[in-house]
């Protein structure tokens, strides 16, 4: 709904995708109710440091007017000086993901009140390290140990991937 579509679009896409019908009404009185309380969750302010912050992105396909699209679904995960976990956002992106749309996204964050992130644990899409730097330069950048392990497992054949895969474990969970 706030990227444009009408309730009658959404009415038509429910039908289309699940064959599960609402009246126009309906979809409208669910959107005014979410809207005001989306919007408030999406620009809250947040704390100014937070020792770690997990971004990764998922591309999902979604089907809009019957073609399907590339989207890229951006997530930021903190850990806070408490150790709990805060979704510091989920950002919706029509194409694949790109360190160009982190970097407003890191912006964004510095606006809404983070100061100061201690480590940022991220994949290796390129530029990423760079946007990251031209935001917050005295974060340390550290690779994510899913995204390190899968890239490690790139270079050993498919029958030894499950024997590295274990051993690469002893590796990683050494203190």
């Amino acid at each position: 709904y706030t990227k444009g579509m009408s309730v009658r679009d959404i009415q038509l896409h429910l039908d289309d995708l699940y064959g599960y019908e609402l009246s126009t009404e309906t979809i409208s009185n669910i959107t005014d109710r979410i809207l005001e309380k989306a919007t408030e969750w999406q620009n809250r302010p947040l704390e100014p440091i937070y020792p770690i912050i997990f971004m990764d992105a998922a591309v999902l396909k979604i089907k809009v007017d019957r073609v399907i699209k590339n989207t890229a679904c951006y997530i930021m995960l903190g850990i806070n000086l408490e150790g709990k976990k805060d979704i510091l956002g989920i950002w919706i992106a029509e194409d694949n993901e790109t360190s160009k749309y982190w970097l407003s996204i890191l912006n964004e964050i510095k606006n809404r009140g983070i100061e100061d992130v201690l480590i940022f644990s991220i994949d290796g899409l390129n530029g990423f390290n760079e946007a990251i730097k031209a935001v917050y330069p005295k974060a340390e950048i550290q690779r994510c140990i899913v995204h390190q392990i899968r890239s490690s497992l790139r270079y050993v054949s498919w029958k030894d991937r499950k024997a590295v895969a274990k051993d690469l474990k002893t590796i990683y969970t050494a203190s």
